[in-house]
């Protein structure tokens, strides 16, 4: 998955240290970021040094974001009108087919900061300017003392499964047309459980139970952790398509399923384990029961 991207070491603490002319700088413009390629594809981001000549104030504008392997990387401000020559404004969407890994998910985990600074600029509850915070990742109104911390939603991604049948999602109304899962969003005051039967019931009509919890992942593309999920059918497989959240929900045999692996999100490596015969249930999986002694 994006995330995964050993064995390089990437290190999320907050710990902001004076960028060098090495220092790698992201740059982004609405769902755009500035990419160079080199002749094998292969992804890069600018540094310091390279921007430096071309616009002021770049070093102390800058805000620190994270490290891979020690390496820095660091916001850049203001630069949504910089044309650098070898480099070129490319779609977000990249990330999920471009190369090296670990700079995919540098690039798009940069976005998801990026825009979490941009929409808290201001304080809502009092409108005074926020500002960055000296010790942690934080924006802080020094007029109210209100605290803003960055945006991560907690969502869940279901296999619907019965027998060797998985049950396959196309989204509408969206850019994204391959199969998906049941996927949504949790509620307030909802245990993520009960965030898996409502969703089920909510896009497709179906009962589910022996819910089993597999894996998350930090999906950046829209600020969300996911919780990935195995569930079994428990009743009638006649499907009532949620027509405003799906195009299409069909069962497939798993010899059947038309999805091969790409490496980057949960949701196609739980289509892909279950093609595979890796029914979840034993190996990387725990059931609710077990999920639950962990509270």
């Amino acid at each position: 998955m994006i995330h995964e991207i050993a064995p390089h070491c990437y290190h999320n603490e907050y710990r902001p240290q004076a960028p060098d002319r090495n220092s790698t700088v992201l740059c982004y413009r609405k769902r755009e970021t500035l990419l160079g390629r080199n002749q094998a594809n292969e992804i890069h981001f600018p540094t310091f040094g390279e921007l430096e000549n071309l616009t002021d104030n770049l070093y102390d504008s800058a805000v620190y974001l994270f490290t891979i392997d020690g390496h820095p990387y660091y916001l850049g401000n203001g630069l949504e009108a910089l044309q650098l020559p070898g480099y070129a404004w490319e779609s977000l969407e990249a990330f999920r087919t471009a190369s090296p890994s670990h700079l995919c998910f540098a690039g798009i985990t940069g976005a998801q900061l990026n825009r979490w600074y941009k929409s808290r600029r201001f304080c809502g509850r009092c409108g005074r300017p926020m500002r960055l915070d000296e010790k942690e990742r934080m924006m802080r109104c020094d007029g109210c003392s209100q605290q803003e911390y960055p945006k991560i939603m907690p969502a869940v991604i279901v296999a619907v499964t019965h027998k060797d049948r998985i049950l396959l999602t196309q989204y509408a109304d969206r850019d994204y047309k391959k199969y998906a899962l049941i996927a949504g969003f949790a509620e307030i005051g909802e245990p993520i459980e009960d965030t898996v039967r409502r969703e089920v019931m909510e896009e497709v009509g179906l009962r589910v139970k022996d819910i089993r919890y597999y894996k998350s992942q930090p999906w950046s593309f829209t600020d969300t952790l996911l919780f990935g999920f195995y569930a079994e059918l428990d009743g009638e497989d006649t499907i009532t398509l949620d027509q405003e959240e799906l195009a299409l929900a069909k069962w497939f045999d798993r010899k059947d399923i038309p999805v091969e692996a790409n490496h980057v999100s949960l949701t196609n490596e739980m289509i892909v384990r279950f093609k595979e015969g890796n029914d979840c249930g034993t190996e990387g999986c725990c059931s609710e029961r077990d999920w639950r002694k962990n509270d």
